[in-house]
């Protein structure tokens, strides 16, 4: 069960009381106050760990809170402080305020630790308080008090592409030809449910992270469909690949801007990344079909088709790369690095899409 968002109770440990306790022993007349100190509360951490992929486990679990320390014993003896509790959370979670909504951490890489709540100091026993004029002190300070906070759980998953289209373009089944990721791939709209991350190899040594979310519809950003809930798992990446379907009834114009404007709803930075488009499914119309569709993008976006380029393309398929010749300066983020057709099923232009998108990452980094 894929879970991104769970809020919580938590609480450290509270510290324990310090004993009020005296020596009393053979021969020893009249000993003095030996109350031991109590021990300190439990520390709560969060810790990153990628063999973790959801929120699920937290999944019924309305209160955490971490061990209080033990109270402290006679012969000066300091009580046990308790273990540090350490909660498990994938890369890219979030953990915010439940009340105000304010950032506490940001989990992201693996193995990173983070405290969010101190355990309580654990109290003074007896034998701190004795004096010349308090020779038999009565009293122990009870232990500090532990820390409470309401917090919100957020995944937002980590990847450096993020697939963004209607339902049923293609996204799916570009991730599982392309990388390691195996979604459900059906022929009809919102097949994916839940995001899916697969990584893609670019050669021997070169690979990245391409995120898949469920499909975007006109009025996404108000609560249609599924695509308000999981665009927040593209947040963290800078780079996007438009996927606009040759095959659809819709025109290309009108599957490019909504895309922008939802994305441009729910979050400004968002829709301000750098981009790409692939035109889905060329196998699907004829030649003068993919030029005439192509074309309508082309027009939209100021730019001509080139065919002057490094990839494989067949002659008479419209393409469009942002020349970097003259260094990464003469890049324009308003326009697409590139637009190119591509078709999952026949493996057409794909070995290039994922050459060219890997420069585009690459040139994020520089």
């Amino acid at each position: 069960m894929f879970v991104d968002h769970i809020e919580l109770d938590l609480s450290s440990g509270k510290g324990g009381a310090g004993c009020v306790a005296f020596r009393r022993e053979k021969f020893v007349t009249k000993g003095g106050p030996n109350g031991g100190n109590g021990g300190r509360g439990g520390d709560l951490w969060f810790r990153v760990d990628n063999n973790t992929h959801t929120l699920a486990h937290f999944k019924g679990k309305r209160k955490i809170a971490a061990e209080n320390g033990a109270p402290g014993l006679g012969s000066n003896m300091t009580g046990k402080s308790a273990p540090k509790c350490v909660l498990v959370v994938p890369p890219g979670t979030q953990v915010l305020d439940a009340t105000t909504g304010e950032l506490l951490l940001d989990m992201v890489h693996e193995g990173d630790e983070k405290k969010l709540l101190s355990g309580g100091k654990g109290g003074l026993g007896n034998v701190h308080f004795k004096s010349s004029t308090n020779q038999r002190p009565m009293y122990a300070q009870p232990g500090e008090v532990a820390e409470h906070i309401s917090v919100r759980l957020e995944l937002k998953l980590i990847a450096d592409v993020g697939l963004v289209g209607f339902p049923n373009v293609g996204k799916s089944t570009l991730i599982s030809t392309v990388s390691n990721a195996t979604p459900e791939v059906a022929n009809y709209e919102f097949t994916t449910l839940t995001p899916k991350l697969g990584q893609v190899e670019v050669g021997d040594f070169n690979s990245f992270v391409m995120a898949d979310i469920p499909g975007i519809i006109g009025g996404a950003s108000d609560g249609k469909g599924l695509g308000l809930q999981f665009l927040k798992h593209i947040e963290r990446t800078d780079t996007l690949l438009f996927m606009i379907d040759l095959a659809s009834y819709m025109q290309m114009p009108h599957q490019y801007e909504t895309l922008k404007e939802e994305l441009e709803k729910f979050s400004q930075p968002l829709s301000t990344r750098k981009y790409a488009i692939a035109l889905t499914r060329s196998d699907a119309v004829d030649e003068q079909t993919l030029l005439d569709k192509s074309s309508e993008i082309f027009d939209l976006l100021g730019v001509k088709s080139s065919h002057k380029s490094q990839f494989d393309f067949d002659e008479t398929m419209p393409f469009f790369e942002q020349d970097l010749s003259l260094g990464d300066d003469a890049y324009e983020p308003a326009k697409p690095f590139f637009i190119t057709p591509i078709s999952s099923v026949m493996h057409l232009n794909i070995k290039p899409l994922t050459f060219a998108l890997y420069k585009l990452i690459e040139l994020g980094r520089r």
